[in-house]
């Protein structure tokens, strides 16, 4: 099996997913998973299209990470990874991720800061005197 590469996007998070046949190593900015996300909860957000499709220990998975926090991170992990799955073999696993809806690009971002505001939405106090 080639090398399969995948982009995985969440907030202004981006992952870069290169998958090949192996025994279910996942290497993230050259490091274990364990040793990236350190919250169990991270990680079975990660493990999640893995799980769904019964390939935990089929593929090793090369990542790298880059830009937002751990949780966008994790999040663009699992759309990167569910979409290498998808290239792999669609017929399989693809209606599985797309039920479990792992293959929904979340496009929610930060909105901008306006001028003469403290913040995106919020407003300075009102004085009528």
């Amino acid at each position: 099996m080639e090398v399969i590469n995948a982009l995985g996007r969440r907030k202004s998070a981006v992952a870069r997913v290169y998958v090949t046949a192996g025994k279910g190593n996942i290497t993230i900015n050259g490091r274990t998973l364990e040793d990236y996300f350190k919250e169990d909860t991270l990680r079975y957000i990660v493990r999640q299209p893995l799980s769904v499709t019964e390939t935990l220990a089929d593929f090793d998975i090369k990542v790298n990470l880059d830009g937002g926090g751990i949780k966008g991170q994790a999040e663009a992990l699992r759309l990167a990874i569910s979409r290498a799955l998808c290239e792999i073999n669609k017929e399989a696993y693809r209606p599985v991720l797309k039920s479990n809806g792992f293959l929904t690009r979340d496009a929610r971002e930060v909105e901008r800061k306006k001028p003469g505001q403290p913040g995106a939405r919020r407003r300075f106090q009102f004085s009528k005197r």
